[in-house]
């Protein structure tokens, strides 16, 4: 690979390409005399354009970030494993010397950026919340992880997030619980938990997540953030087995849009190490976001005829936020996939039991190490090694039946539209709710149905905060796009954005 395709991969953006993306967000003119408070408020494209523009320095913003995330870290427990920061300043200040040369790495020089603890990053503990790893470090970087890296960004720590992300709850032994900054009594969702709070409380300008029934969605959706669960294969990733489609996925979290594009044009593009990555071009998300959606489609399942069961207000909440959709010219319709959720269902908990054991089986083998291990994991393991290879084989069908259901559905829908969670945030010492408005919940995942379901589509899921109930709980909706459609969620989510405006409009009080 050449050095322009390569920076054409890694988003390599320019003083006068950052610049250019300051038209979506807002000026810059609050850069130019920006205080240290100031340097964490902007958002990435106004942070990139300082940077590059050398406003302000690599230092500045390195010393900002840091003494905030003192401030009000240890109120949330977002950021764990946070580097010495001597060492992060040593390398804040290799990136101004550098810019002096004329050296600019990309949209991303300077930035402080922390990785989800589950995710390798070379030289820094990866525990992935268990004891069983806690003195674990990387040898290697995920390949978006080296991909931000060259984008010029500064690995400060790690984010929170459950064992071995397991579950939408964001607590493990080894480092505790994260905290919604909306309200330090509840849960911000998982398991990208420590990066959404991280974001929600301007502690990193964008971070990255992994998703595999919810996990860039859910905790997006309860800290009023943007959380995008990309394509399978539009962030490639390599791992043990290359040429069969998991269920997790990489993906961009921001608080605006453009940012969220712009780290989707970092971590995406092909890489031979995952042979059936996307081969498209991400230069596409760099470009400008707007569309005119008058007359475009919109599907609004609701509750799927009852199928799932939510706490009062959420379907409510979501409704109001449609009009927002139909003010743009989008026609909102009350429809649904002709297809039975039940076998969703049962076919997600095969396929995920099987994906997880893989790596959980080992821990699972050894008796003193399975007391260490959290009861979720067990039950992963314990539903995979029931299953027989006719049952996967079924379960797999059923996948690809839906999927086909659902894009048969979206010949006539460009979008689906649905809540990113079925309840609120609930009490943070619980570990995950038992019932919802009166219906059983049968796993530790089964709350989450709502986002599974898409999941197992394959399809690109982008939430966007949705507004607040009447105790200040925040709640979003996920924009559902065809397959592989990431620039076209985006765009609405644009445009959804400018229209409601409630990242800027609704801040964690912890802000001031």
């Amino acid at each position: 690979m050449g050095e322009m395709d390569r920076r054409s991969v890694l988003g390599f953006a320019g003083a006068a390409t950052a610049a250019a993306f300051i038209g979506q967000t807002g000026s810059t003119s609050m850069a130019a005399q920006a205080s240290m408070s100031d340097i964490v408020s902007m958002s990435g494209a106004q942070l990139s354009a300082a940077i590059h523009a050398k406003r302000i320095s690599c230092v500045e913003v390195m010393n900002a970030y840091l003494d905030h995330i003192e401030r009000l870290n240890g109120r949330v427990n977002a950021i764990v494993t946070l580097q010495d920061r001597a060492g992060l300043l040593r390398q804040a200040a290799s990136r101004d010397a550098e810019l002096a040369r004329g050296n600019n790495l990309g949209w991303m020089h300077g930035f402080p950026q922390a990785v989800k603890d589950i995710v390798p990053a070379a030289g820094i503990r990866m525990t992935m919340g268990s004891p069983l790893l806690k003195d674990f470090v990387a040898q290697t970087d995920a390949i978006h992880v080296e991909r931000v890296k060259r984008a010029g960004a500064i690995i400060i720590g790690k984010t929170n997030t459950p064992e071995f992300g397991l579950g939408s709850q964001t607590f493990n032994p080894v480092f505790g619980t994260t905290l919604n900054p909306y309200d330090l009594t509840r849960t911000p969702g998982g398991s990208s938990g420590g990066a959404a709070v991280s974001l929600a409380l301007r502690m990193l300008p964008v971070a990255d997540g992994t998703d595999s029934g919810g996990s860039l969605r859910n905790p997006a959706a309860w800290t009023n953030v943007f959380g995008f669960r990309p394509s399978w294969g539009r962030v490639p990733a390599d791992g043990v087995d290359v040429f069969t489609p998991g269920f997790g996925v990489s993906g961009p979290m921001a608080r605006s849009v453009t940012d969220l594009a712009m780290l989707l044009s970092i971590q995406a593009g092909y890489d031979a190490r995952a042979p059936l990555s996307n081969r498209e071009d991400p230069a596409q998300f760099r470009g400008n976001l707007r569309r005119d959606f008058r007359g475009v489609r919109i599907a609004w399942p609701g509750d799927f005829g009852g199928a799932l069961a939510f706490e009062p207000g959420v379907l409510e909440l979501c409704r109001t936020a449609l009009k927002s959709l139909e003010a743009l010219g989008c026609i909102v319709e009350e429809a649904r996939p002709d297809y039975p959720l039940a076998r969703v269902w049962d076919s997600w908990v095969k396929l995920r039991a099987v994906g997880n054991a893989g790596q959980l089986r080992p821990f699972y083998a050894d008796p003193a190490k399975r007391a260490l291990l959290k009861q979720e994991a067990h039950y992963e393991v314990e539903t995979a090694e029931k299953l027989t290879p006719a049952d996967i084989s079924a379960a797999a069908a059923v996948r690809t039946a839906w999927y086909q259901a659902v894009r048969r559905f979206q010949e006539r829908y460009e979008f689906i539209v649905l809540p990113s969670a079925q309840l609120f945030p609930f009490d943070a010492k619980t570990p995950w709710p038992k019932e919802i408005n009166g219906r059983a919940m049968d796993t530790y995942h089964r709350w989450m149905e709502v986002c599974s379901l898409v999941t197992m589509t394959g399809c690109p899921s982008l939430n966007v905060p949705a507004g607040f109930d009447a105790r200040g709980l925040p709640m979003g909706m996920q924009i559902v796009g065809r397959n592989q459609a990431e620039l076209s969620c985006l765009q609405l989510a644009f445009a959804y954005d400018e229209a409601t405006g409630w990242v800027e409009k609704r801040k964690p009080a912890l802000l001031g």
